[in-house]
């Protein structure tokens, strides 16, 4: 179970996670966004793109596996204190189908935070319309830097 935060601590976790976010410039080259923030969870999107495929038309495994890795990292980012930064130790990923739909949805959820390591569930999702169908699983390793806040670049 998670802390629960005060609408204001609620309001400042998020913001925190969207401006780490919006320094990462291989999520703004994928075109992914978070379309979720909740205390230990994250999802992210990715529209299709025919610039994001691989030589079968199926999104490729390194867009997959990207945003699998931040939605993860971010989950994790979610529970760590302000004035932190997050960064991926490993983390592994099976592809269990031919990543296909309007776009991609990865969701990580964090099944063990502690102080300095926390591990994450990945999945991502290809969703077409109203049909969602999971694509990708894994798990992650997270480390929490503590009193190194993200680079201001």
């Amino acid at each position: 179970m998670h802390k629960i935060l005060t609408p204001q601590e609620s309001l400042a976790m998020k913001q925190r996670i969207r401006d780490s976010f919006d320094k990462q410039g291989l999520m703004r080259h994928l075109g992914a966004t978070i379309s979720h923030i909740e205390p230990g969870t994250v999802h992210i999107q990715m529209p299709f793109k025919p610039e994001l495929t691989q030589q079968h038309g199926f999104f490729h495994a390194g867009g997959t596996s990207a945003i699998a890795d931040s939605a993860g990292g971010y989950a994790g980012f979610t529970l760590f204190p302000p004035g932190s930064s997050v960064l991926t130790v490993e983390f592994k990923i099976n592809l269990v189908a031919p990543a296909q739909g309007d776009y991609l949805e990865a969701v990580g959820q964090v099944i063990k935070s502690g102080r300095t390591l926390t591990i994450a569930q990945l999945e991502v999702f290809g969703v077409t319309g109203q049909e969602k169908r999971l694509v990708a699983i894994g798990q992650q390793t997270l480390i929490c830097m503590h009193g190194k806040p993200d680079s201001s670049s």
